[in-house]
């Protein structure tokens, strides 16, 4: 099934969405929001199925045309983000381009941050910069959102605490992250709101095209209406989610409702493009000795969104905007 947030209030209201993405009906009298359904998922998930159905089969009372400017993010807000930078390729080609080596550990224990998680931007809204000076970037991603998780769950065991997947747009300020990280304490000021797909959608709507902790589809980025890359998910990720999952609950329990995403999803294969700028500007740096793409200006355009092998949208576009805050 697919869900999704009606804007209404900080936590939105849930919907239930139609695979082609063209209708939904409220989740009324089974969850009023999708962290309502998350925290008593065994119970909501069988009802919210059913109007599901119901929904496909022409019967769900109350449906309506679903227009995806009326969405917040799937959860407005969170209890937890955590993101990784499970495509290790990506790692070390950004360490590549300064010269730096990159420690033999990043092959087999994951990077993780915990970001931002009391303010994700809605998948149309735009995306606003004080500055264009400090190097607006998109970072394309997946994502998982997670059940009560146990702490010292194994990644044998993580699957059955995946519920739902979505798309991300992590965006970054590249120019502001050498100073954050070189004091030894982490994101934050280079790390502004994320935003969502519009839709988040059960692991079996994807079909094979999830299989062990991947999604084994590309997903694509355009900007300013060109393609700038569609990496395969499925291929060069170093660490699926299961190990994520794993990693992250070594030392703490994760709640209902937690959202794990992949990083920028990158392959070693360069045709397929980039979904972020740096790593199309460590490609020129390397190849060309300097940077030539510019990082995002104010009314440049960023689109980011999943196909399945017909051509349907499977999550809906995030597409945004960047503004002047």
């Amino acid at each position: 099934m697919k869900l999704a947030s009606l804007r209404s209030g900080r936590d939105g209201r849930l919907i239930v969405v139609s695979r082609d993405l063209k209708r939904a009906v409220a989740a009324d009298g089974i969850a009023t929001t999708l962290q309502a359904a998350l925290d008593d998922w065994d119970m909501a998930a069988h009802r919210l199925q059913a109007l599901s159905d119901e929904l496909h089969e022409g019967g769900a009372e109350g449906s309506f045309e679903l227009d995806m400017a009326d969405l917040d993010a799937p959860l407005p807000r969170a209890y937890h983000w955590v993101d990784g930078s499970a495509y290790v390729n990506h790692v070390e080609l950004v360490r590549k381009a300064r010269g730096a080596e990159m420690p033999e550990t990043f092959w087999h224990d994951p990077l993780v941050y915990q970001g931002g998680s009391d303010d994700f931007l809605a998948p149309l809204a735009d995306v606003p910069a004080p500055d264009e000076d400090y190097g607006i970037d998109m970072e394309a991603e997946t994502a998982v959102i997670t059940d009560d998780v146990p702490m010292g769950t194994g990644a044998d065991e993580a699957a059955g605490h995946i519920r739902l997947l979505m798309l991300v747009n992590d965006v970054s300020l590249r120019n502001l992250i050498p100073g954050e990280l070189a004091k030894g304490f982490g994101f934050y000021q280079s790390k502004p709101s994320t935003a969502f797909s519009p839709v988040a959608v059960t692991p079996d709507e994807l079909g094979e095209a999830w299989q062990d902790g991947t999604i084994r589809l590309p997903l694509v980025t355009t900007l300013n209406g060109e393609e700038f890359g569609s990496p395969d998910c499925g291929v060069d990720m170093t660490f699926n989610f299961l190990q994520l999952i794993e990693h992250v609950t070594k030392t703490r329990r994760l709640g209902a409702g937690t959202i794990i995403g992949s990083g920028t999803i990158s392959n070693y294969d360069r045709s397929r493009g980039s979904s972020c700028i740096a790593e199309r500007r460590m490609l020129e740096t390397l190849e060309e000795g300097a940077a030539k793409t510019p990082f995002l200006r104010f009314g440049d355009r960023v689109r980011i969104e999943m196909f399945d092998a017909g051509g349907n949208s499977l999550f809906g576009a995030i597409d945004q905007k960047i503004v002047e805050a």
